[in-house]
């Protein structure tokens, strides 16, 4: 997936329904607001509420370092 995606501007985080990030890997969606990184896998969002992954503090410093 790519930034210029227009998928990117109606996909949503499935527990907040808030916009995601997609981060400069290209394959992992983030949630800032939840601390929740989505997976990308062969180019398909995996958005269910099971496929999220929580960060911890330190690592959600970093990823949003780089938005």
């Amino acid at each position: 997936m790519n930034p210029a995606d227009p998928l990117l501007k109606i996909l949503a985080c499935p527990l907040d329904k808030g916009p995601l990030t997609l981060l400069p890997t290209g394959d992992v969606l983030y949630n800032p607001r939840l601390q929740r990184r989505y997976p990308i896998v062969d180019g398909v969002p995996q958005l269910l509420p099971s496929s999220g992954e929580q960060v911890d503090a330190s690592e959600h410093q970093r990823l949003t370092a780089h938005l």
